[in-house]
């Protein structure tokens, strides 16, 4: 039962993760944590394993979404490079912070963080991109598929800067950095959102392979329930693309913005 379970975790957290650029992980470290603490159907999870486990997983999800979104030129490499540089010691760094996390200071600290990337997708598309980036000198083409060419660029320490928090956060909390990347691309960076959410997925990749790294020489990878959560997961990732090409963007974001709240609500309370 517990692995049907499972499967079905990475598949929905893979869709939703893949489909708008937050990776995963924000789905299936709650759920791990409520099926094992709360419920008692998966042993052996503490808040540490729950994240070390999404991070693996998340590993596949990103290499899944990145191989689809390429096809469709929607992975900016030129400037996900520079992001790089933040993202993956940001990544392993929060890898180590997270073992200072009690089951009950992780319910209230992810609820919060939960909460606060509800309150990003309700503004996202309510902020006016920012031009005070723009500088002619880091502006880059990209062409999409469509063979459109879109201008936009960043100084590359601001890159940095951001990616390393983002990083920190994917670390810690397990969730692969998309939940602040996407909308940090979109609002100062300028990316179009299809080019934002491909180079998310590039950078949710290795920012969880540098926090898988950390979690995996802490001890903090269920590798039995990471073997079930994968294959679903990759499958999901593939499934999320696609549905990216085709469904209305607002209103996926809207039910996953009513489901997020409810669940960092939900998160808060218990950990009281």
């Amino acid at each position: 039962m517990e692995f049907i379970l499972l499967a079905v975790i990475g598949l929905i957290a893979a869709i939703v993760g893949s489909l708008i650029g937050l990776g995963g992980g924000i789905v299936i470290v709650p759920v791990l944590i409520f099926l094992g603490t709360e419920l008692g159907l998966l042993d052996g999870i503490t808040p540490q394993i729950a994240v070390g486990t999404s991070s693996l997983v998340l590993v596949f999800i990103g290499l899944s979404s990145v191989i689809s979104y390429n096809k469709n030129k929607q992975v900016d490499w030129k400037n996900g490079k520079y992001l790089l540089l933040g993202i993956i010691p940001g990544a392993m760094l929060g890898s180590y912070t997270s073992s200072l996390f009690t089951v009950d200071s992780l319910k209230l600290y992810f609820g919060l963080f939960i909460i606060l990337v509800s309150f990003i997708l309700l503004v996202r598309d309510k902020i006016k991109p920012l031009k005070i980036f723009q500088n002619d000198k880091y502006m880059r083409p990209h062409t999409d598929a469509a063979g459109q060419e879109h201008y936009y660029g960043f100084p590359p320490y601001i890159g940095v800067i951001g990616s390393l928090l983002a990083g920190f956060l994917a670390g810690l909390f397990g969730v692969g950095g998309g939940a602040l990347m996407t909308p940090m691309m979109i609002i100062l960076f300028l990316m179009p959102p299809s080019i934002a959410v491909g180079t998310s997925m590039f950078l949710v990749l290795f920012g969880s392979i540098s926090s898988a790294a950390g979690h995996l020489f802490q001890g903090n990878i269920h590798f039995l329930y990471a073997l079930v959560l994968i294959p679903a997961a990759y499958i999901g990732a593939k499934l999320g693309v696609r549905l990216n090409r085709k469904l209305e963007s607002d209103t996926v974001i809207f039910i996953l913005r009513m489901v997020l709240l409810l669940l960092g609500v939900y998160m808060i309370i218990d950990s009281l």
